[in-house]
């Protein structure tokens, strides 16, 4: 049998989450981490360094331009997706971007164009709808287990360090919890009842204007309620938990990554684990390089429908809270 082609990654953005992606690409025997880039060049070097990549560049556009370069992960700020991706994206890169895929609708089509004109890859890396113990939660909403979801509880909070400087304060770079972690709430509901008919949100806020936390209750038919929670002033149980006719289905802490999942069901509890031996960032990568070796340009699990419909969310709630990022 062939050995599958080696894909020869490039990453954008040198923070946490870069780390944590690099340390799962190289568990993949046929991913390459190639090339990454930082506005500072020291950085490149020692990102570099730690994961053996041959190339550290000190700007976004000469990784863009590498000819060997064959998928790029984009793990800039919030703010920075839209530029990153298009410009990968016009050098004919896959581009596979950090949620959340830009910071509204207008810039996610522009993306998505783009990657239509260039007939290249471009996916959101919602990781979490990739990862097992996920899908087998979808899974059991979707066959409907326990008969039809009634309601939905779904919390993301945390309390960091009050640093205005951060990435997660600072407004220019689109902080705040609803973006940074309040999507994942948003997607659990997208993701297991569609989209809701009623969205009704409140807000509380830093003195920078960024929100501190979020509450967001979304109605769908029959009444359904999906009670959605985002906080960077607390810490949170970070569950997302699906009250069924006749038992439930709990993702346990935290919920968006790699974790287990408790179904409950007359009296009894019976708790599934999924052997992780990864961040998580493995699964999603395991499909990009399919996609990008069977040459597809939009994935058929997060497509540019879902994209679409998150951001639309994230759009709603965000003009609801009065939340501006001029």
């Amino acid at each position: 049998m062939q050995k599958p082609k080696t894909i020869n990654w490039g990453i954008i953005g040198l923070g946490k989450i870069a780390h944590k992606f690099a340390q799962d690409l190289v568990k993949d025997e046929n991913s390459q981490l190639y090339a990454v880039a930082s506005r500072s060049q020291n950085k490149a070097n020692d990102f570099a360094t730690t994961y053996t990549a041959e190339k550290a560049y000190d700007n976004y556009e000469a990784l863009a331009k590498d000819p060997r370069v064959d998928a790029v992960y984009i793990a800039t700020p919030h703010a920075f997706h839209n530029e990153h991706s298009i410009l990968c994206l016009n050098h004919k890169k896959a581009v596979l971007c950090e949620k959340p895929f830009a910071m509204n609708s207008a810039q996610v089509e522009e993306m998505i164009a783009t990657a239509k004109a260039n007939n290249t890859l471009l996916m959101e890396a919602m990781w979490t709808y990739f990862l097992p113990h996920y899908q087998f939660a979808l899974k059991h909403i979707q066959e409907k287990t326990f008969g039809r979801i009634v309601k939905i509880e779904s919390d993301f909070g945390f309390k960091p360090e009050l640093d205005m400087t951060s990435r997660v304060f600072k407004k220019s770079l689109g902080g705040g919890s609803l973006l940074d972690i309040g999507i994942y709430p948003i997607f659990a509901a997208l993701s297991s009842l569609g989209k809701p008919i009623e969205i009704e949100s409140k807000a509380t806020f830093f003195e920078n204007g960024v929100d501190s936390s979020c509450l967001m209750l979304f109605t769908y038919d029959d009444g359904v309620e999906a009670h959605l929670k985002s906080t960077l002033s607390e810490n949170t149980p970070t569950e997302a938990i699906f009250y069924c006719e006749n038992g439930i289905i709990k993702i346990n802490s935290r919920f968006q990554a790699p974790s287990n999942v408790t179904l409950i069901s007359e009296g009894k509890e019976n708790t599934f684990d999924f052997d992780y031996t990864t961040h998580g960032y493995y699964y999603e990568i395991l499909h990009f390089n399919n996609l990008l070796r069977y040459k597809k340009t939009e994935s058929d699990i997060m497509t540019f429908d879902l994209s679409r419909e998150l951001i639309k969310l994230l759009d709603t709630v965000r003009f609801q809270i009065g939340l501006n990022y001029d």
